[in-house]
């Protein structure tokens, strides 16, 4: 009985060990998910950067087809009066 109880602890102590990786990994899985939205808005701002300057080109023919008649009207507006000068000179 004394050498059960001693060899029971020591037995403890082992399977503690070999289950403690088996565990890790289970709560790493469940932690995931939440760790993964604080990891991404610590790090949103620096994400978005390079994620602008790598699309910035295909981003850039979205958003001027976009708003290309809006921007052309308000262009319009603003350099009007500078044009009608040079158009005037001209003539």
């Amino acid at each position: 009985r004394t050498h059960a109880r001693t060899h029971a602890r020591t037995h403890a102590r082992t399977h503690a060990r070999t289950h403690a990786r088996t565990h890790a990994r289970t709560h790493a899985r469940t932690h995931a998910r939440t760790h993964a939205r604080t990891h991404a808005r610590t790090h949103a701002r620096t994400h978005a950067r390079t994620h602008a300057r790598t699309h910035a080109r295909t981003h850039a023919r979205t958003h001027a087809r976009t708003h290309a008649r809006t921007h052309a009207r308000t262009h319009a507006r603003t350099h009007a009066r500078t044009h009608a000068r040079t158009l005037g000179a001209r003539t």
